[in-house]
């Protein structure tokens, strides 16, 4: 026999590995078992128009074939898409994918098989592969092509010169009417060339995977995107036309939508031969009758109309794949068909916990590079590469790996003298958490294997990054993109993000230097040489935190005053305010941070280290130094009105407020820049609570036990002093952070506000559930949606004001678990939480807050804006004024908003589906840690020494204390942490081991009460506060 020959196949034209496809089944099922038999072949026209042939068994059902090509497109998301084919009878129909192929399809040679888009998400920005984006910016393109995507010569223009842009790149006149010319994107397209290209030039810089997902923002918000006309008549025989969508059944008369019955308001689908049929729910408002008929032009017409109906339902409203009725004894009524498949909820669980593996793709039609990595030329291969793949969101894992292949090999002293020309500086570069632009744990466990064995030869010579992966949504691996070092002849993939884009990553020395892992032969010598007393250990906690905390009064002090220098944006009165009330705070601590140390220095002792004396307490320096403290006072008491003083000054200048935002960017700002002027008031607290555990320790006896319980009162005393001005300025300081985290709001912080708790729940609507984003205020509760701007804010869809609201659980009645009623005055919602836990605190939150509304006449704002207010200064540049004109709009976003903000809190808890209180960020707040850890991978055998800061619900990860920005971050919220059983073989003492999902990370304390205090700390950022601490726990406050 001879050999067949080798065709290529759509998923080697698109650049994909062969046999790595993903099925559309759920993960860690099969593929249905091949039945036996004859091959036949079938030929797929795909989106790109090109034709590709797949041999599959007489007797396989339709899924194997759309598992197949799912396969060979690598597709992950491929649920969204289907088959369709001409029947006998020449009407297209949908390849039934529990069917035999061989019964649907009758002569397979002569019948053409496209594979189409399907089902259109309410959201593309549900889509979170570009791959997926891409291949629904190319079904628009056909059905721009086709005329059944009707719009005006406006929209068709713009969607055009997106398209345009993907296929050649930046706005060049003449390649561009020689481009026009040589593809017709939609009838009569002469007349729009001109606007074209003046929409066309607006877009440059814009790289493929942002045009597609600009195309997809516009499209999607046509009458008729994703829609099918069905002919039929009503009862008066009229003509109309029927379509199904996302939302329910639509009626049309022509091209112009006439009605709609959302999927909530349909009781019944059926069809009785010509007849197809709706039955509503009943509704004292509604003018419909209980029943409709529509008449449609046969019953196969009616029949496939019917089927289409169904499987949108299913897909869009159930949680699940509906199970096969059972099969009746005697006789069969009505139709046993069923959707087969993943729902759409099925779909983005299994790419939101990381169930699938990036994989490249090259773009047909376009000429310029676009695959989903970055890559290199080959003169500059080598033998070693370390490549990043940016995971998609918070619960997706950030891979780094080195491994041996054919990429770029360069020194970091090359590299730090060399910009990538394909790579712009923008101030929305680069992914942030909290206002830090940097690099997170998450990427590095799955190379700590290949580490361990490299690090002999990295040492030697070190290697950088070859390759970038990502998505516009949450990215956890942000390198720094203000001055970083980047690396030569890169293409920045497309793919990282409609949202920011991104420089390319330095392997930093915590990711590979093998000097931090240490021998055990060390470990034993370091800790026979130092004390182990736990008052030495409390000492060391001042040592350290202190550390941290000079290190963020510098952020104020050295690094923001040093960029306010350079230009005139800050008023001089708010300058010397700041600085004037920051500057004694950091010479004060620079002297009280020597003295510890000294201290520290003489206690350790080396070759005395076990002889007590009187250099081993703590006491009597924290004394000396907490009453000289008490000369700043007059300064701490000023921080509130430098923070008002500062936000106002934000509020009213552009130029200032754009000043902020770009120090944000910084990487030595590693969280927003408000938070740093609550510092010197958080660091009281730190004090107090220390000498609290050291009194504790000492008996009374204790030659430094005076000094310590003096020393606790006088900090006890400036505590309460400053506690209420505390409070006042940590909501404050949250009202105007949520703020950058919210767009469609006029007035959100306003006195006598406070804010409560923020978090993820389940919206059911008539689309189904819907993920929002819930803020509740102690007098209205806001819910929104993830915006699709460059900033990932959050965009505010309505509000429930708290008074005269009730809560009530309706798990029964909706059939839908953990889920609540909340009953306003004006509207009512149902929502859903993720966990019975979080529905509980939910409840007692939004109780508690609906108690103080009934109780105080407070305040009753309209938040929702139809316009932004503007009282910024008129001489200056109006960067952000937003446009009338909604698609132009959608032009425009990635320029005028604001910097990137997809790893805020915020955006943890949204990818995350948790939530966080008031409570549990003052508790946070109290629960701040520095020092030294060692940390383990799941499948590594070493231990690095890292200089760890816990904060803000994350750790931040530093090669040492010297470092002034974090290499790395790790949020926690959504983590669990726990002791490693037997069956991990850590035998090693005062480990730790945090867990979410399948990320798996140790850290290794150096002693028992180091051991203890990570383990305080992380728990209160890994489970919230007891519930039993109720909001009323402060004093109420305005401001």
């Amino acid at each position: 026999m001879g050999e067949t020959e080798q065709r290529p196949t759509a998923g080697s034209r698109l650049g994909a590995q062969e046999n790595a496809g993903i099925s559309t089944l759920e993960h860690g099922q099969k593929l249905p078992a091949t039945p036996p038999g004859k091959l036949i072949s079938i030929k797929i026209q795909m989106l790109d128009d090109t034709q590709e042939v797949f041999d599959v068994p007489q007797r396989a059902p339709g899924k194997v074939l759309l598992d197949a090509v799912c396969s060979h497109l690598n597709l992950v998301e491929g649920d969204y898409f289907g088959l369709e084919f001409p029947d006998h009878k020449k009407i297209m129909v949908w390849l039934d994918l529990l069917k035999p192929i061989m019964k649907q399809i009758r002569r397979p040679k002569h019948v053409v098989v496209k594979f189409v888009v399907k089902f259109f998400p309410p959201d593309h920005a549900q889509l979170q592969e570009e791959l997926t984006r891409y291949l629904f910016a190319l079904q628009v393109k056909q059905d721009l092509a086709q005329g059944r995507l009707t719009c005006n010569d406006t929209s068709a223009a713009l969607l055009i010169s997106h398209i345009v842009q993907s296929e050649t790149g930046d706005f060049d006149e003449t390649i561009d009417r020689e481009h026009l010319a040589k593809n017709k994107y939609i009838p009569q397209q002469e007349t729009l060339e001109d606007k074209i290209m003046e929409f066309h030039r607006n877009h440059i810089g814009q790289t493929p995977a942002e045009s597609d997902f600009q195309l997809l923002e516009i499209a999607r918000r046509l009458e008729m995107y994703g829609i099918r006309l069905h002919p039929a008549k009503d009862r008066e025989g009229t003509k109309i036309n029927l379509a199904v969508a996302n939302t329910g059944i639509l009626v049309f008369q022509g091209h112009t939508k006439i009605n709609a019955f959302n999927w909530a308001k349909v009781r019944k689908l059926s069809f009785k031969r010509k007849r197809f049929l709706i039955k509503l729910r009943p509704d004292v408002n509604s003018s419909f009758q209980d029943t409709l008929e529509f008449l449609m032009a046969s019953r196969d017409f009616c029949k496939s109309f019917w089927k289409i109906c169904v499987e949108h339902h299913a897909f869009f409203r159930l949680f699940e794949e509906p199970k096969p009725k059972p099969k009746p004894i005697l006789f069969t009524r009505g139709s046993s068909f069923r959707f087969s498949g993943r729902t759409q909820k099925q779909v983005l669980d299994y790419v939101k916990e990381g169930g699938h593996k990036k994989v490249q793709f090259e773009r047909k039609h376009s000429k310029i590079r676009s695959i989903r990595s970055l890559t290199v030329q080959p003169s500059e291969q080598h033998s070693e590469s370390c490549s990043f793949t940016f995971g998609d969101n918070a619960d997706s894992p950030v891979v780094q790996s080195c491994r041996q292949g054919k990429e770029l090999k360069a020194s970091m002293e090359d590299i730090g003298q060399r910009k990538s020309p394909s790579l712009k500086k923008s101030p929305k570069e680069g992914g942030k958490v909290d206002g830090v632009v940097m690099a997170t744990m998450e990427e590095e466990e799955e190379v700590s294997k290949d580490r361990t064995q490299q690090n002999r030869s990295q040492s030697q010579q070190p290697s950088t990054a070859g390759s970038l992966t990502g998505s516009p949504h949450l990215s956890e691996l942000s390198i720094n993109s203000q001055g970083a070092p980047v690396v030569a002849n890169m293409s920045l993939s497309p793919n990282l993000s409609p949202d920011a884009k991104q420089s390319s990553p330095l392997v930093s020395p915590l990711l590979n230097d093998p000097s931090g892992i240490r021998t055990e032969e060390e470990e034993e010598v370091r800790r026979k040489r130092f004390p182990t007393d736990k008052a030495y250990f409390i000492a060391k906690e001042v040592s350290t935190t202190e550390r941290t905390y000079l290190k963020d009064l510098e952020v104020i002090t050295s690094w923001f005053q040093s960029t306010v220098s350079k230009d005139d944006w800050m008023p001089d009165t708010l300058k010397n305010l700041l600085f004037s009330n920051f500057e004694p705070l950091h010479k004060f601590h620079t002297s009280f941070l020597k003295e510890i140390e000294q201290r520290l220095a003489l206690w350790e002792g080396r070759s005395n280290a076990h002889i007590k004396g009187d250099y081993q307490r703590i006491g009597d320096v924290m004394l000396k130094n907490i009453q000289s403290m008490k000369q700043l006072t007059v300064h701490l008491r000023k921080h509130n009105e430098v923070l008002m003083e500062l936000e106002n000054g934000i509020k009213n200048s552009r130029k200032l407020e754009a000043l902020c935002k770009d120090f944000e960017l910084q990487k030595v700002c590693y969280l927003p820049l408000n938070t740093f002027l609550l510092r010197p008031l958080h660091r009281l607290m730190h004090y107090k609570q220390i000498m609290e555990r050291l009194c504790k320790h000492y008996p009374p006896n204790h030659v430094d036990f005076r000094d310590s319980r003096a020393a606790l009162a006088e900090i006890s005393e400036m505590v309460a002093q400053l506690h209420g001005s505390m409070i006042k300025m940590e909501n404050f300081q949250k009202l105007h952070e949520l703020k950058k985290d919210l767009i469609g709001i006029d007035n959100l912080v306003i006195p006598g506000r406070e804010f409560i708790r923020l978090g993820s729940l389940s919206k059911l609507s008539g689309k189904g559930l819907q993920q929002r984003m819930f803020f509740l205020f102690n007098d209205v509760l806001l819910y929104t949606s993830r915006g699709l701007t460059a900033s990932n804010q959050f965009k505010v869809h309505g509000q429930l004001p708290l008074y005269g609201m009730t809560i009530e659980e309706s798990e029964e009645e909706w059939g839908v678990p953990h889920c609540l009623t909340l009953r306003g005055q004006h509207q009512s919602i149902i929502v859903a939480a993720s966990t019975h836990a979080e529905m509980d605190k939910w409840t007692e939150d939004i109780q508690m807050a609906i108690d103080l509304a009934e109780k105080s006449s407070g305040p009753t704002p309209e938040l929702l804006a139809s316009s932004p207010p503007d009282n910024k200064s008129p001489d200056e540049t109006t960067v952000d004024q937003e446009s009338e004109d909604d698609l132009s709009a959608s032009r425009t976003s990635l320029e005028r908003q604001s910097p990137h903000r997809g790893n805020t809190t915020v955006h943890v808890c949204w990818h995350r589906n948790t939530s966080v209180s008031m409570i549990d960020f003052s508790i946070a707040v109290e629960n701040q840690l520095s020092g030294n850890l060692l940390r383990k991978f799941k499948n590594s055998n070493g231990w690095q020494k890292l200089w760890v800061v816990f904060t803000n619900f994350c750790m931040f990860f530093y090669k040492s204390h010297q470092d002034n920005h974090p290499l790395a971050s790790l949020p926690l919220l959504g983590y669990s942490l726990t002791i490693p059983s037997e069956s991990e073989n850590i035998h090693k003492d005062y480990v730790f081991k945090l867990h979410f999902k399948s990320h798996v990370y140790y850290f290794r304390a150096e002693s028992e009460y180091t051991f203890e205090r990570w383990m305080e700390v992380i728990r209160s950022a890994t489970s919230s506060a007891s519930r039993t601490r109720v909001f009323s726990h402060k004093e109420s406050h305005v401001y």
